[in-house]
């Protein structure tokens, strides 16, 4: 994986501005909004001088109907454009997230499948669940306070210069000061928020794990355990949290210092001015009243940045992920096998090992034949299958359909024409039906009956409670192991592939369901170029080829009779299963 860059304020601003982009009309409609309520909130500041003359100097009634309606004409003004602004910034939040999230999920199906086993099943929700959900926040807030705030502190601003600019320049005299010092907190911030979401990530795997593995949790009794495992990392996202907190406060607590310091000079200087007839008592409660109201938008203003600077911290984790590299797809089409394929010289060595998981396999498979893959536990054998879905491609050497590399035509060709039954079945929760026809949904329902029929599976479904459209829980929780089997045998007789990869697809079943599940898949390897892994040597007696896998190489081939006559790793493999001496032929 590439290294990251890390993002400084101009590069983080320029990423949530190309976020933004696509919904600039809302944001521009917004902004227009925000210069309408800063209007307003300066109307308002406006008006205190003449309320101040008019009605407590020169007491006229009239001038205090007038400002009265004026007064709370521009609150409901305002009201309904702050109920506008903050719904369509909200919304630009939202919509943002949900894009993010689309493209996070998107690219996390495209990863090759190394990645899954380098990367958390907890960093990847994290992902697309936290982090996104973090720039929502910001989008939705820190976005809409810099552009309501900021335009509301330029018209309060101006208003204040209006009445006394001098006093103006006083009073704005210390927002540097307090500017420099938001600038380090919020530096600070960014690295605690990355550090909290970190955290959280924790607990996401933690919970994950917990629920995938909850009969091993119990029957070695491990809950307390796991419980106090929970309340640390719960503890220390609490302390990051905090941390976080005590940052953003103590941003206010510095903008209340500066504030209530430039106003109490304000006052005392502006006071002395009244007293001595320089400034009229309207014209100074009106610079006041546009002061007072200007700093609660510029402490707003402050956490901005804050808010931007968790921005940067969930983007880089974001941006993390979306360098994982794609799965390469591949251009050309694979109509089907005619021939044959071949593999020619294939090696393979996972990344970061030293040694390699195959090495030199050179092995022609028939259109139509069954290959039996046998060998010890790390012998390379699911290597060997992942090799053909292009799940990985092959260091040295490469694979062959009817003569075209497999790396030339596209993924998506390529893994049509496999279908794939493997010991742990990969089941939604969802209805019976859209499980059989999760490889091709386009079926119709007499295609799913007849492929359940053809697995030995309409029976049990039929007195499922609600047929075919019962949900059957998460992994098929809700079905026998041998029923999730002949599940998943239908779903690869409804897609009819041309290859078949079967890998220990009865190991471990009983034996009557396995003996279900036998009969099912003999129908189905008829006519199919098919891939078998067995550790029970029983299920492969009958395959065309036996190959015998030993640290990645292939070292014995051929059928079952030829390999019991020599005096080999098969042989000894046999003897060891059934317990009975062979001679040597």
């Amino acid at each position: 994986m590439s290294k990251i860059k890390k993002m400084d304020n101009r590069s983080g601003i320029r990423e949530l501005i190309s976020l933004i982009k696509p919904y600039r009309k809302r944001v521009v409609l917004s902004v227009i909004l925000s210069i309408v309520l800063s209007g307003i909130n300066g109307s308002l500041a406006w008006l205190v001088k003449p309320a101040m003359n008019g009605i407590f100097l020169e007491r006229r009634e009239g001038m205090l109907l007038l400002i009265s309606v004026a007064v709370f004409a521009l609150y409901i003004s305002r009201g309904m454009l702050s109920f506008g602004q903050s719904y369509l910034m909200t919304s630009v939040g939202m919509k943002i997230v949900r894009d993010l999230r689309d493209r996070l999920y998107r690219h996390m199906i495209l990863i090759p499948l190394r990645q899954y086993n380098e990367k958390s099943t907890s960093m990847m929700l994290s992902r697309i669940i936290n982090d996104a959900g973090q720039l929502q926040k910001v989008i939705a807030h820190s976005i809409k306070d810099l552009f309501v705030e900021g335009a509301t502190v330029v018209a309060l601003a101006a208003v204040a210069f209006y009445r006394r600019w001098d006093l103006t320049l006083i009073s704005i005299a210390v927002l540097p000061f307090a500017f420099y010092g938001v600038g380090r907190f919020g530096k600070r911030l960014k690295h605690v928020t990355k550090a909290s979401q970190r955290k959280i990530s924790n607990i996401t795997e933690l919970i994950t794990e917990t629920f995938t593995g909850i009969k091993m949790v119990k029957v070695f009794g491990r809950e307390e355990a796991l419980v106090d495992l929970f309340r640390r990392k719960n503890h220390d996202f609490y302390r990051e949290n905090m941390r976080a907190t005590r940052i953003v406060e103590a941003t206010s607590l510095l903008m209340e210092f500066v504030g209530g310091l430039g106003i109490t000079f304000v006052l005392w200087y502006g006071g002395r001015l009244v007293i001595k007839g320089e400034i009229s008592p309207g014209d100074f409660f009106s610079f006041i009243a546009a002061i007072l109201m200007l700093y609660t938008p510029a402490k707003r203003l402050a956490k901005v940045n804050n808010g931007i600077q968790q921005a940067r911290a969930s983007l880089e984790r974001v941006n993390e992920f979306f360098v994982l590299e794609t799965e390469r797809p591949g251009k050309g089409e694979l109509k089907t096998i005619e021939d044959c394929m071949e593999f020619r010289e294939v090696s393979f060595r996972y990344p970061g090992s030293k040694d390699f998981a195959l090495k030199g396999i050179d092995l022609t498979i028939g259109r139509g034949k069954v290959i039996a893959l046998v060998g010890r536990s790390g012998a390379g054998k699911t290597t060997f299958i992942d090799l053909v879905p292009r799940f990985h491609d092959p260091t040295e050497g490469g694979i062959f359909i009817d003569g075209v590399d497999i790396r030339n035509v596209s993924l998506h060709s390529l893994r049509a024409q496999i279908g794939v039954v493997s010991q742990d079945v990969i089941l939604f929760n969802d209805t019976v039906r859209a499980n059989i026809a999760f490889g091709r949904p386009a079926a119709t329902g007499e295609d799913i009956v007849e492929a359940a029929r053809a697995a030995y599976a309409h029976g049990f479904i039929e007195k499922l409670p609600d047929g075919y459209d019962t949900v059957i829980g998460e992994k098929g929780v809700r079905l026998s192991g041998g029923q999730r089997q002949r599940l998943s045998i239908a779903r690869a007789i409804l897609k009819n592939p041309p290859i078949l990869i079967l890998d220990e697809a009865t190991s471990s079943l009983d034996t009557h369901a396995e003996m279900m599940v036998q009969k099912a898949l003999d129908d189905l390897m008829c006519n199919r170029t098919t891939i078998v892994i067995a550790h029970r040597l029983s299920t492969v007696r009958m395959a065309d080829l036996i190959v015998v896998l030993e640290k990645g190489r292939i070292v014995e081939k051929g059928t079952h009779e030829e390999l019991l006559g020599r005096d080999g790793i098969y042989r000894r493999l046999h003897e060891i299963q059934f317990s009975v001496e062979v001679p040597v032929r």
